[in-house]
């Protein structure tokens, strides 16, 4: 375990334990699932690979301003598919990279949710300053110890909106290196949605045939509400499905322990949803995600893809979060990332998502912004579904 010694703007814990809950009540952060400390212990407990670690930057009256949370996991240059082939194979012949050994990556973010769920700044501060000292207390941790100073490789901190980079390109001074990765899938709900027919009516022609031939196609599926009660028992059906679906991702910064399911499930109630997909009593596919104040955040899925076309599975699911968000009159739903394209066909538009990037060398630091500047997302055909609304990006 890395110990670390506090300094005058910063507060440094190895585990969400030793956090005292004053600095929970004085960050007033934990209206937030993904800053909530039940949710933060739930991934650390379950992911034994990844260590975890907690800063808390505070003002000169020590009191809270800001918390990150930080992972150190070790990457796999061969879970690089598709988009980031070419930085894999160049980082590799430039040996920027590691070309045997997994790359040390220290991360500031959530590493299994897209979006901006690794640093929460407390309304009245200022961001760009709060981000200034993020960055020199991410460089305090770890060249405080010898052993990490030297393991370390590479520094990520994820996701930020468009909206952020106002203050968040201050990273750039710090010698981090932004680059575009897939978009967050955003759907807009309605005020007159009231009902899942009223999305329906909503949508032009064609998209509502389709809508429809879904639901046709996938009938025969029976669709069950995963409980604190039956989640033991459906776990392991769940967890073949998910290494389908994350063997077929282009970037996977850690694989997803599903055993977490049964402590969101207990802390988070109703508010986690979790739905196991049934197809003549064989699963077929899951869905899981947090209802976030007014936003249902799509987490992991499974799916069986030797299924998926026949019984349209996966569309199915798309339909099933939005009808859950209307019953339950929330406002967005964030389908995250990845399948863009059909996302887009039940409504969704692209919300742009910017990394920042830096290698500890600085010769290689300067190779590696060369390619990022080259990395962009998988471009798709951005499709309109709905009559009335001004069919337009997030700008």
């Amino acid at each position: 375990m890395i110990c670390c010694s506090n300094t005058n703007t910063a507060l440094f814990f190895s585990s969400i334990d030793e956090i005292p809950s004053q600095i929970w009540e004085d960050l007033g952060c934990t209206k937030n699932s993904y800053f909530h400390p039940d949710f933060l212990k739930s991934l650390e407990k379950n992911h034994p690979e990844i260590s975890f670690y907690y800063i808390v930057l505070v003002d000169k009256k020590n009191k809270p301003t800001a918390f990150a949370s930080i992972k150190i996991v070790d990457f796999y240059l061969n879970a690089i598919k598709n988009d980031f082939e070419l930085l894999k194979v160049i980082g590799r012949k430039l040996h920027i990279f590691p070309d045997k050994k997994p790359l040390k990556l220290l991360i500031c973010g959530n590493t299994f949710v897209s979006g901006e769920h690794g640093v929460f700044i407390k309304e009245s501060k200022d961001k760009k300053e709060i981000v200034k000292e993020l960055a020199k207390s991410i460089n305090h941790f770890v060249n405080y110890d010898k052993n990490l100073k030297k393991q370390i490789d590479a520094f990520l901190i994820k996701d930020f909106a468009k909206e952020s980079l106002f203050n968040t390109d201050e990273l750039k001074n710090h010698k981090y290196n932004p680059f575009s990765v897939e978009p967050n899938m955003k759907l807009q709900l309605q005020k007159n949605w009231l009902s899942f027919d009223d999305y329906l009516s909503a949508m032009k022609t064609k998209f509502r045939v389709k809508a429809k031939k879904a639901f046709k196609q996938s009938v025969q599926i029976v669709i069950k509400e995963v409980t604190t009660e039956n989640i033991e028992n459906q776990l392991p059906k769940m967890t073949r499905l998910y290494k389908k679906v994350a063997t077929n991702a282009g970037f996977n910064l850690g694989n997803f322990n599903l055993e977490t399911y049964k402590d969101l499930k207990e802390k988070f109630g109703e508010n986690y949803i979790l739905k196991t997909y049934w197809l003549d009593d064989k699963i077929v596919g899951f869905i899981s995600g947090i209802i976030n104040n007014t936003s249902l955040d799509a987490h992991f899925v499974g799916i069986d893809y030797q299924l998926n076309r026949e019984y349209a599975i996966y569309q199915r699911m798309l339909y099933d979060y939005i009808e859950i968000a209307i019953n339950k009159k929330l406002k967005t739903i964030n389908f995250g990332r990845t399948a863009s394209e059909i996302k887009s066909s039940v409504g969704a538009i692209p919300q742009e998502l910017t990394m920042y990037l830096r290698h500890k060398r600085t010769i290689k630091n300067k190779i590696l912004k060369l390619f990022l500047q080259k990395v962009q997302p998988t471009p798709f055909q951005q499709k309109f579904p709905f009559k009335n609304l001004k069919n337009s990006h997030e700008k």
